[in-house]
């Protein structure tokens, strides 16, 4: 992409002050998100605020784009102050912004007038009130799940309601397909059942129970949410973190990413009936949640990453012992994995299932794992290096095919790629401190943190009022940007893969809801 799109320019993991962001007429905002987005940036977040603009009125409301160039490990920042309600949208030519411009206009009735597809995300009220997006009457309350869906016409068609409550324990979503006989034609997701407005407890912040609120954002993600949030922190008061804190936030980040991919393989396993590997990596998930305890008490990793470092240390006995049960878990998922690789029928159940081409991929702004199945070599950890990852680095895993079969096998690269991180790092252990002081944030500041969590891009974005608190706290899980990869995968699909299919992505309904 361009590197001088206008906006300001900073590295992960940095802060700046809101007064060097340039506000731009939103003409020239908008053409350059679009212009950005098109010659190879990604949109990371887009998003309203209320709070920049106090000064111009108590409506007045500003817009933030933040554009990530992996090509040169640079974040791009610029702001629009609006002088309406109504906008033309920009996602009629710039996708990955449906789903931000939907989230704009539920929270601060804001309409992006153009948006091809302008529903509801969270089904919540307006943030402001007297500003509603849909023009619903003031103090109408949204009912989840309740709006128009996209339908196919014709006699031969029929429509299939899946959840929100599921047959099993997992949390609530809705999912519509448009069927003729068994194959689908279009599916559509819809979520908020899990929305508790999680980024507006946050405002007045950082307090006693910020951190509770970003660890359990959601619960499977607690490292890699927690990583991001202290990046922010750590970003707006200038702490400097030892290497031997980076070393351990990395291996717990890694931990996590072990726990969940292992978790992943047993579910995909499960799903068609192969009950060895599906037995085995029940199993196994768990012995990486123990490793995490054996770390810090926590089998989810609460506690361990906090501002200016870790809570926990990791002495020269318990390192021998983590190093011993890492070997025993590492070697038992390899030998519950290779038996679902060896097994014709697994891969025929896999393969040229729901497959997502790297073009669709590209266009809707994927991340994580399910686009470096699709072939794009996209990784936090190696285009937006931050602590430990600067240092050492972790090879890419890709596959090409973009099915069921690419998400499986690049979920099982990590895992490998995984352990050998954790034991290099173990091998050449650095001595320190765990802990630095962490002071005041800096007044009227940005900042913002990108993270490779397990799913794939965490995205924090801080902001700080005259008296040094978070005037806005935005926060992107890799979710929000991948269902709709999943809405594709069905596309001429059996409905009976569905299943497959979204175990193979396996996103966030609380990341997503926040």
């Amino acid at each position: 992409m361009n590197a001088n799109i206008g906006f300001a320019c900073i590295r992960n993991g940095m802060a700046i002050p809101r007064r060097d962001i340039p506000e731009l007429p939103f003409a020239d905002f908008r053409a350059r998100v679009v212009e950005a987005v098109a010659s190879g940036g990604r949109l990371a977040c887009l998003f309203g605020d209320p709070a920049s603009t106090l000064s111009s009125g108590a409506d007045a409301m500003s817009l933030y784009a933040v554009i990530a160039d992996s090509v040169r490990a640079q974040i791009h920042v610029g702001t629009t102050r609006l002088t309406s309600d109504r906008f033309p949208s920009l996602t009629p030519d710039c996708h990955p912004a449906h789903l931000f411009e939907r989230e704009i206009a539920e929270q601060y009735g804001l309409r992006p007038e153009g948006h091809p597809w302008l529903k509801p995300v969270r089904f919540h009220a307006s943030y402001r009130p007297g500003h509603d997006a849909w023009d619903r009457p003031e103090g109408t309350t949204p009912i989840v799940g309740v709006m128009d869906y996209y339908r196919v016409e014709g006699e031969e068609i029929h429509e299939v309601a899946v959840g929100p409550i599921h047959a099993g324990v997992i949390e609530p979503g809705h999912f519509r397909f448009q069927c003729h006989g068994e194959q689908v034609f279009h599916l559509e997701i819809s979520l908020g059942y899990q929305h508790r407005g999680a980024e507006r407890t946050l405002v007045g912040g950082p307090n006693k129970r910020t951190l509770h609120t970003i660890e359990t954002v959601a619960g499977d993600t607690s490292i890699g949410n927690a990583t991001a949030y202290c990046l922010a922190v750590e970003a707006l008061t200038g702490a400097q973190v030892s290497a031997r804190a980076q070393a351990l936030c990395g291996i717990a980040l890694e931990l996590e990413r072990l726990a969940n991919h292992t978790g992943d393989l047993g579910a995909l396993a499960n799903d068609v009936a192969f009950l060895p590997t599906a037995s085995f990596c029940g199993r196994l998930r768990g012995d990486f949640l123990n490793l995490s305890a054996l770390l810090c008490g926590n089998r989810f990793g609460r506690g361990m990453i906090r501002p200016g470092g870790v809570g926990f240390d990791l002495d020269d006995a318990r390192k021998a012992q983590f190093l011993d049960k890492l070997a025993g878990a590492y070697r038992d998922v390899t030998v519950a994995v290779d038996l679902l690789w060896d097994s014709a029928s697994v891969q025929a159940r896999f393969e040229n299932t729901g497959a997502v081409s790297l073009d669709d991929c590209r266009a809707i702004g994927m991340v994580g794992p399910a686009a470096r199945a699709c072939g794009m070599e996209c990784d936090i950890r190696q285009d937006f290096p931050w602590g430990i990852f600067r240092f050492k680095q972790i090879p890419i895993s890709t596959s090409e095919s973009g099915d069921v079969f690419a998400r499986a096998f690049v979920r099982w690269l990590e895992i490998g790629r995984s352990v050998d991180f954790i034991r290099s790092l173990l091998s050449e252990f650095p001595d320190g401190p765990v802990r630095a002081e962490v002071g005041k944030l800096r007044p009227n500041h940005l900042a913002v943190a990108l993270v490779e969590g397990w799913r794939g891009e965490l995205c924090h974005v801080a902001l700080t009022d005259d008296q040094g608190r978070f005037a806005r706290y935005k926060m992107v899980d890799s979710s929000f940007h991948n269902w709709n990869g999943l809405m594709l995968a069905l596309r001429d699909q059996q409905i009976s893969d569905f299943p497959l299919c979204n175990k193979s992505f396996n996103l966030s309904y609380c990341g997503h809801d926040l």
